[in-house]
């Protein structure tokens, strides 16, 4: 377990959040857009190869990393290699840019940054229904997974993990251009986040208030989205404020009809998001605390 390492590249994110430098993200989009012009067919086994390419090219840079750095003596070790984790860490990027909806002047342009739904004829209602979705499931895709992978192998596990992330939110659609050609990319994304989307979900009921309602929303409603791990943190977060999320949304100038998740006994406005951004000075002191003590016991 490498919890030494992740406790310091948890730090590095709260307190120094992005670089400025070009993100390994945006290289793994630069990578997967060039793999696409050059090789795009709507089929499985483009797909595949993709999926398969970066996953390799990813593994192969980061193993290397990891040799380089034994050279270096412990500590710079644990340091370079903690900074290099740290960009597969996104609380501070999560949590600005949906809070960032508490204050725009457009917030149907800054939520457009965030979704891949149409936002251009939303209400404010589901604007900030939106960004509370937006938190609840990227704690796990920006937060929890990435440490949870970093943790089981180092900085190979959370730099696999982003590659295969950022595959899923780039080409995993089911759109006539994608449909088949971002199918495998969908499905890993689905296996890789399986455990951390549950571990997420239990994260924000052992934080919720009523911790007995967030987790009877998530046993009743985790499971009812087509996905088979979005729907389990943001039941969590619908049972921890005590609202309605879910429900129909546009995509792509399709609605899609989706169920609903929790209870609608609070409105879906702005304290209730500011209300769930409020988790992370908690969420933040729990993970810490956990990745501490593993630390020192290890």
């Amino acid at each position: 377990m490498f919890f030494e390492l992740a406790a310091w590249a948890y730090l590095i994110d709260i307190f120094f959040g992005e670089f400025p430098c070009k993100h390994p993200v945006a290289l793994m989009g630069d990578f997967i857009s060039a793999f696409e012009r050059r090789f795009y067919s709507d089929r499985i086994l483009f797909g595949a190869f993709l999926v398969i390419g970066l996953i390799a090219l990813t593994l192969l840079i980061s193993v290397t990393l990891v040799y380089l750095c034994s050279f270096f003596p412990p500590w710079l070790s644990v340091l370079v290699l903690a900074i290099f984790a740290s960009t597969g860490l996104a609380m501070n990027m999560l949590h600005e840019s949906v809070a960032a909806l508490l204050s725009a002047d457009q917030p149907r342009q800054a939520l457009s940054y965030l979704v891949s739904r149409d936002t251009q004829d939303m209400t404010e209602t589901e604007i900030y229904k939106a960004g509370l979705e937006t938190w609840a499931e990227n704690l796990s895709d920006g937060v929890v997974a990435p440490l949870f992978y970093l943790l089981l192998f180092g900085l190979p596990g959370i730099a696999v993990y982003k590659a295969i992330n950022t595959m899923d939110s780039m080409i995993a659609y089911k759109t006539e251009r994608y449909f088949y050609f971002g199918k495998t990319a969908a499905i890993v994304d689905d296996i890789a986040n399986y455990i951390p989307a549950r571990l997420t979900a239990l994260l924000i009921v052992l934080l919720a208030k009523d911790k007995q309602r967030a987790w009877q929303c998530l046993k009743q409603d985790g499971n009812k989205l087509e996905s088979p791990n979005a729907g389990y943190p943001i039941a969590a977060m619908a049972g921890a404020l005590g609202i309605a999320l879910g429900g129909d949304a546009s995509y792509h100038g399709q609605i899609k009809h989706k169920p609903t998740l929790g209870l609608p006994i609070n409105p879906v406005d702005k304290p209730a998001l500011a209300n769930a951004l409020q988790m992370k000075t908690n969420i933040n002191l729990l993970v810490l605390g956990i990745l501490t003590i593993g630390a020192l016991l290890s």
